[in-house]
C-alpha cells in the first residue's frame, strides 16, 4: 500500500490531480459588525454568498475580535455601510491599529460607503489605508438615489464591464479626491470610476459631486485596498462587483490566484450591463 500510494504521488504531476484536489481555498471574508453598520451589510452578504463556487467563506468580525487577534484568521476584512464615524470610534485606536498592521502585513481591506470614508486619512478616526480627502464634507447627507459614474480602463477590466458608463445606487458616500500635496505617510490611490452625474439634495451645492471618486483602489504595505464610494450590493444587477473586488483583493494573501478568472474578471462573476 505503501509503495503504491508513493506511485501515485508521483505520477500526479503528470497525469493531474483529482477534481478538487489542488484548487484553492476559499477566500475568507470577515464583514464588519457592531455600532455603525447599517442594513444594507445585509445585502453585501448576500452578494457574497451568491458565488456558485463557493469560492468566498464569509463571517462576521465585532471590535473586540479584532483587537483581540481576530483577523489573524481572516484574508479580506469588509467594512459596510453604514456610519464611518461609529465605526471608526467602535475599533478605536487599538482596533484601527490592528486593522492597519493586517492589510500592511498583506491582507484586503474593502469599504463600501462608510467604511470608503473609514479608509482616508480625512477624519480622527479614519483608518489612514489611502491619501483621499473628502471634498464638501459638511454636506456629507447630500442624498440618496441613482447616479451615472464613468469607469477608468482598469476600472472596467475589473468589473467586466464592457461599457465605460454605468448606472448605480448612490447613498451619501464620501466624494473622494486627491489632494494638492501628498501626505509622505499614506499611499496613494488609482481612481477605478468617477461620478458622471450628481445628486444634490438637502441643500448641498451643485457642481461638486461630478469628476470626484466614486471607486478607488490602492495599496497598502504588502496588502490591498479598494473602496466604493456608491452600493453595487443594493443595485440590481451589479452586486457582482463586490465578489470582484474581494478577488482582487484576496489576490495579495500569499500568492493566491484564480484560475478560473479571466483577465477582466467575466468568466468568474457576471452581471448584466
Amino acid at each position: 500500500m505503501i509503495l503504491r500510494a508513493l506511485v501515485l504521488w508521483l505520477l500526479f504531476p503528470v497525469l493531474g490531480w483529482p477534481e478538487g484536489w489542488a484548487e484553492e481555498p476559499p477566500v475568507r471574508v470577515a464583514v464588519f459588525e457592531g455600532p455603525g453598520v447599517g442594513k444594507s451589510s445585509e445585502k453585501l452578504i448576500a452578494a457574497l454568498q451568491s458565488a456558485k463556487d463557493d469560492r468566498f467563506q464569509v463571517t462576521r468580525i465585532a471590535a473586540e475580535q479584532i483587537r483581540s487577534g481576530g483577523l489573524m484568521q481572516v484574508d479580506v476584512l469588509v467594512h459596510p455601510g453604514g456610519s464611518g464615524s461609529k465605526q471608526g470610534k467602535t475599533l478605536g485606536p487599538e482596533g484601527s491599529q490592528a486593522v492597519r498592521e493586517f492589510v500592511r502585513g498583506g491582507g484586503g481591506y474593502l469599504g463600501v460607503c462608510a467604511g470608503a470614508y473609514l479608509a482616508t486619512n480625512d477624519y480622527s478616526w479614519s483608518l489612514n489605508l489611502i491619501d483621499a480627502k473628502v471634498v464638501d464634507r459638511r454636506h456629507w447627507n447630500r442624498g440618496n438615489g441613482t447616479v451615472s459614474i464613468r469607469l477608468s480602463p482598469d476600472g472596467a477590466a475589473l468589473f467586466g464591464h464592457d461599457r465605460r458608463d454605468m448606472s448605480i445606487y448612490y447613498a451619501q458616500g464620501p466624494l473622494l479626491a486627491r489632494r494638492e500635496w501628498d501626505d509622505p505617510e499614506v499611499p496613494d490611490y488609482e481612481s477605478l470610476a468617477i461620478y458622471d452625474s450628481e445628486i444634490s439634495k438637502n441643500g448641498s451645492p451643485r457642481g461638486v459631486m461630478a469628476g470626484t471618486s466614486a471607486a478607488v483602489r490602492g495599496q497598502f504595505g504588502d496588502g490591498r485596498v479598494l473602496c466604493f464610494s456608491v452600493h453595487p450590493e443594493l443595485t440590481d444587477g451589479r452586486h457582482p462587483m463586490i465578489g470582484l473586488a474581494v478577488q482582487w483583493l484576496a489576490e495579495s494573501v500569499g500568492g493566491r490566484s484564480f484560475p478560473n478568472r479571466s483577465t477582466d474578471g467575466r468568466a468568474a462573476l457576471r452581471f448584466e450591463p
